[in-house]
């Protein structure tokens, strides 16, 4: 059941071999010579400096709000207004990948089943809403000195705060789950929702967001035309605030957030993160600032001992093309690449420059995935675990072989150390999407796998 790992064809550099790879749509591992052991305490990102305070920050937001969410979204009232996912292990996913248990174990963290928006948008996506709501009732005076506990929350869904955000319009660019994070919460506050689409979103997301009163705003070309035009016409309305997922740095901080509960999550599965055992982390990624987020405060956290990896379509590897390039923000237009995969969430044709420059010293390294081992660990992981995902989800299911099999990832352990540690190593595959994808879309993508299959 477990995929080859391709080997990058010959080339008189390493630079010109994974340059082919790139242009061939192959699968390849690059790893970032820039990464450094011990991050900053403090990295720059645009105009100002994050820290582990940042990470910790965004946290307490989502604890000030907890009682209000969890007034909001009944799915919520059992875990009194936490949006978190499970920890997962995953053997017999492994066995079914192939991965040898002398290279660790496999764990899966769950965000495909995350409560409210059903995907790792409900993060940052939901964050930075709760940020721009917060910060418009300080201003208006809803809550402020002595007023600042989760319970005068409440207070931000009474009528007069709903006066309040109805006079504002919130928007964003998506490709699909973006929108949903952000539509489903602005409207749930009364904020009037707008939703730019582009053309690969699919139908069912922009249907679930009118039921929720969203506008949806479809576009022809790909998402960073969506996101470009909705950045437009948000520039022309003074009572707009536009959630611009290239460039933001609240929705990067609410992804860092997760770190903090993955932390509690390891030790209460009693598992170690040192230097003699290390967390491989593997994320897919789009326009790169969920993972980003996620990286970053992992780092913060355990330093040198975790490494982590994005996952992309081999059309669509946008922050590998910014990662290889240092400078710029090039297309994967630029090689020749369509943009064009299954992974609706992971079609971009451009890496946020914000998450790329937080992540050079950080990340360790990008992969690339073909659409039909998407489907293939997608089917895998039903019948292994007995959980569903959608494609884009898929995408880090590829990452510990990969690491471990290919000549790149071999000579990642042996530069790091690592390889004599791998026994004691976790790998820990990050989903992303699929708690509200329905039925018959679902099993269609189970039909595209079994038709690969043969």
């Amino acid at each position: 059941m477990s995929q080859p790992i391709p080997s990058q064809p010959p080339a008189a550099s390493p630079s010109a071999a994974l340059q082919a790879a790139l242009g061939a749509a192959t699968p390849l591992l690059w790893c970032n010579p820039g990464r450094v052991e011990t991050p900053p305490g403090e990295q720059a990102a645009g105009a100002r400096s994050i820290s582990l305070a940042d990470v910790m920050s965004a946290q307490a937001r989502f604890r000030r709000f907890a009682p209000l969410l969890a007034r909001l979204f009944p799915e919520l009232a059992g875990t009194q207004g936490v949006i978190e996912s499970e920890l997962v292990a995953a053997p017999a996913m492994q066995r079914s990948l192939g991965l040898d248990p002398a290279l660790g174990r496999l764990f899966v963290k769950g965000d495909h089943g995350l409560p409210v928006a059903g995907s790792i948008k409900a993060r940052g996506g939901i964050h930075e809403v709760l940020e721009f709501a917060e910060g418009l009732a300080l201003r208006h005076g809803l809550i402020g000195p002595g007023r600042d506990r989760p319970e005068d929350y409440l207070a931000l869904g009474e009528p007069a705060a709903r006066a309040l955000f109805g006079r504002y319009r919130v928007a964003v660019g998506s490709t699909g789950n973006l929108g949903l994070s952000i539509g489903v919460m602005a409207s749930a506050l009364g904020f009037r929702a707008a939703v730019h689409m582009s053309a690969d979103a699919k139908e069912w997301k922009k249907a679930r967001l009118r039921d929720r009163g969203v506008e949806v705003v479809e576009h022809a070309g790909d998402y960073e035309e969506a996101v470009a035009a909705g950045r437009r016409q948000a520039q022309q309305d003074a009572f707009a605030y536009f959630v611009d997922d290239e460039r933001s740095l609240s929705l990067l901080l609410g992804y860092s957030a997760a770190a903090l509960h993955l932390r509690e999550q390891l030790s209460a599965a009693a598992i170690q993160v040192d230097a003699a055992h290390p967390l491989f982390v593997y994320l897919p990624c789009g326009v790169g600032g969920a993972p980003a987020g996620i990286t970053f405060g992992l780092r913060q956290l355990f330093g040198p001992h975790v490494h982590c990896f994005f996952a992309e379509p081999v059309q669509s590897p946008c922050f590998l093309v910014q990662m290889m390039a240092g400078k710029g923000n090039p297309s994967v237009y630029d090689f020749g690449l369509t943009n064009r995969t299954e992974a609706d969430g992971l079609a971009v044709p451009r890496a946020s420059e914000l998450a790329a420059a937080v992540m050079a010293p950080l990340l360790s390294g990008v992969f690339t995935v073909a659409d039909e081992t998407l489907f293939a660990h997608l089917a895998l992981l039903l019948q292994a675990e007995g959980l569903r995902i959608e494609p884009s989800a898929a995408a880090g299911f590829s990452g510990p072989r990969m690491l471990c099999e290919s000549d790149a990832g071999r000579d990642y352990l042996a530069r790091h150390g690592l390889a004599g540690r791998m026994p004691q190593a976790t790998h820990l595959v990050w989903t992303t999407g699929g708690l509200f994808v329905p039925p018959a879309e679902y099993d269609g993508f189970l039909a595209r796998a079994a038709a690969l299959a043969r």
